[in-house]
């Protein structure tokens, strides 16, 4: 079903440890809008799609998600690397050591644990690309604040390869849901 190449969708290449852009990134990890919802949300909907069209992209689009998981942990990574645990505290990011050590963890901007509570699943295939749809718009917009903070080129190609996506994915959901507009009236 997978084919893994040990590569990341786009290099991930942060030299500067820089824990206050960590502590935002994060959120693009387990926030509310972040690739791990999305990408459970687009696998979990592929089972109600009506044909192998809807279900054949949904699975691709959650599989890029998955890939995307994998950037964000880099950068996360990658911007913590070497931190001690003062730095850690000086940023808010000492409450997941006291639990996790330097794991890094699906979590919001605030440090809330990831949730599946505000994920939209409802069995109807309109209503769920609908909101896949606004799902891809919210994430291409915390893209867009996590570039205005960022001043690190090293971090701001990654995410803009990331909110790129967003827009091609928002895209495919659009044509996907157009089409089964016109199918289903």
């Amino acid at each position: 079903m997978f084919q893994y190449k040990k590569y990341l969708a786009y290099p991930v290449n942060i030299k500067k440890k820089d824990l206050k852009m960590a502590k935002y990134i994060i959120t693009q990890y387990g926030g509310p809008y972040g690739e791990l919802g999305a990408a459970l949300r687009y696998l979990n909907q592929r089972y109600t799609m009506p044909d192998g069209k809807g279900k054949a992209l949904l699975t691709d689009i959650a599989t890029e998600e998955f890939g995307h998981v994998e950037m964000i942990c880099a950068m996360v990574n990658q911007l913590t690397k070497g931190a001690s645990l003062k730095e850690l505290k000086d940023y808010g990011l000492d409450c997941n050591y006291a639990q996790n050590g330097l794991e890094i963890t699906p979590a919001d901007v605030y440090g809330n644990d990831f949730t599946t509570t505000g994920m939209g699943f409802t069995g109807d295939v309109l209503a769920d690309l609908s909101e896949d749809m606004a799902a891809e718009e919210k994430a291409r917009a915390t893209y867009e604040h996590l570039l205005d903070l960022a001043t690190d080129e090293d971090v701001i190609q990654p995410l803009l390869f990331l909110r790129e996506r967003e827009l091609v994915h928002f895209a495919k959901f659009k044509e996907l849901y157009d089409y089964y507009k016109k199918k289903m009236n």
